[in-house]
C-alpha cells in the first residue's frame, strides 16, 4: 500500500506498537516505522479504500527526518487569548497540559504566552502534604469527615507553611507547577489550597488569602473584572464554584494544618467538585468557547459566573452532588456544611 506524505498508520504486533509514517516529498525513503507510544497521540481516523484506518492529525518526532510535527506553538496560544477578549486582563487557569497535544516548549511555554499578553495569570498550588490530624478540640460535625473512614494526614507533622515554599500536589497538573517555579512569582498564606500568581498584578490578587478565607483570591479577581479560563478541563475543576457555595450561604469545610506557632488549627477548604458539571446550563449564556490545539478552551467572567452559580446553589442545594450516595462531603454540603462548634 502507498500512503500519502505525512500520513500515520498504526500497526500492533505481539510485542510493541508501531506507527508506519509515509515520507514526505523531499525524503527519498520510501517509509520509517518508529516503535514507542506514538499510536497514543493519533486520533480523528480516516478510511482509506484500503481499509487501513489513517491518522488526519497525529503529532509524532522523527529526529533527522522532514516530517510535519502537529504542536501547539506560543503564536496559537496568544491567538486564542486575544480571541477571548483576555488580552491585557487578570485570570484564573485552570489548565490540563496533556489536552493540548504537543506543546511546543512545553508549559513554561503557555505561561509565558500568557504573559506577553500582558495577562496576570492566577492558579491552584494546593499542597496537601502540610496537612495533620485534627485534634479533638477542632472536630465539628456535618463536616465531611467520619473519623472512623478517614485516615487522617500526618505528612505535615512538625511542619509549618510558607509562601516561599515549593511544595505542590501531582495532580495539580504541569502549568500550575510551572507557575510556582516562575521568577517573582506569588503564593497565597494558606497552607493546604494556596493560589499562586505571576504577572503584573499578581500580589494584588493573593494578598488577601488566608487560612480561614480560602477562595479570597477569586473575590478579589471577581471584583477586578477578571475571568476563569478552563484549558481542556470541565467545570469540576473550577474552583470558583466553591466560593459561589460560600456566596450560597455553606459554610465551608474545615480540614487541619500546622499554624504560624506550629500547632495544629482549622483551615478552610473547599469540598468535592465532582457535581459541579450540572451547573453548565446556567453558565453557558456567559461562557466563550475556542479549541487550542485538541484542548477545548471554556472562559467565563468570574463575577457573572460567581452570581449565576450562587444562585443556582441556593435554588436548589442538590444540584452540586456529585451522585454517590456514599459521598460525606457532598451529603454534608447540600446540608450546609460543617457546625463550627466543638463535637
Amino acid at each position: 500500500m502507498r500512503l500519502p506524505a505525512g500520513c500515520c498508520v498504526p500497526l500492533r504486533t505481539r510485542r510493541h506498537d508501531f506507527v508506519c509514517i509515509a515520507p514526505s516529498k523531499r525524503s527519498n525513503c520510501n517509509s520509517i516505522i518508529l516503535p514507542g507510544l506514538i499510536t497514543s497521540l493519533i486520533r480523528g481516523y480516516r478510511t482509506l479504500r484500503t481499509g487501513w484506518r489513517i491518522s488526519d492529525d497525529a503529532g509524532l518526532y522523527a529526529p533527522g527526518h522532514p516530517y510535519t510535527v502537529m504542536s501547539v506553538t506560543q503564536a496559537d496560544i496568544r491567538r486564542a487569548i486575544c480571541a477571548l477578549g483576555l488580552a491585557g486582563r487578570p485570570l484564573c487557569l485552570h489548565s490540563s497540559l496533556r489536552s493540548f497535544g504537543h506543546v511546543a516548549g512545553g508549559a513554561p511555554a503557555v505561561v509565558r504566552s500568557f504573559l506577553e499578553e500582558g495577562c496576570t495569570v492566577l492558579v491552584p498550588t494546593f499542597s496537601s502534604t502540610f496537612g495533620v490530624a485534627p485534634p479533638p478540640h477542632l472536630r465539628f460535625e456535618r463536616n465531611g469527615w467520619d473519623d472512623d473512614a478517614v485516615t487522617a494526614p500526618r505528612t505535615g507533622a512538625g511542619r509549618v507553611f510558607n509562601p516561599e515554599a515549593s511544595d505542590i500536589d501531582r495532580d495539580m497538573g504541569a502549568v500550575p507547577a510551572a507557575v510556582l517555579g516562575w521568577r517573582g512569582r506569588a503564593r497565597g498564606r494558606h497552607p493546604l489550597d494556596s493560589f499562586a500568581a505571576v504577572g503584573p498584578r499578581a500580589s494584588e490578587f493573593v494578598a488577601g488569602q488566608s487560612p480561614l478565607d480560602v477562595y479570597a483570591p477569586m473575590k478579589a479577581l471577581a471584583k477586578a473584572g477578571g475571568s476563569v479560563l478552563l484549558a481542556g478541563v470541565g467545570l469540576e475543576r473550577m474552583t470558583l464554584l466553591h466560593l459561589a457555595e460560600k456566596e450560597a450561604g455553606r459554610t465551608l469545610f474545615r480540614r487541619w494544618a500546622n499554624g504560624a506557632d506550629g500547632e495544629p488549627t482549622a483551615v478552610e477548604v473547599g469540598g468535592c467538585s465532582e457535581g459541579f458539571g450540572k451547573l453548565e446550563p446556567c453558565l453557558r449564556p456567559v461562557m466563550r468557547t475556542t479549541l487550542v490545539g485538541r484542548s477545548m478552551w471554556k472562559s467565563l467572567p468570574t463575577d457573572e459566573a460567581l452570581a449565576r452559580a450562587a444562585a443556582a446553589i441556593r435554588d436548589d442545594p442538590p444540584l452540586t452532588h456529585c451522585g454517590d450516595p456514599a459521598c460525606a462531603r457532598c451529603r454534608d454540603a447540600v446540608a450546609g456544611g460543617p457546625l463550627l462548634r466543638v463535637c
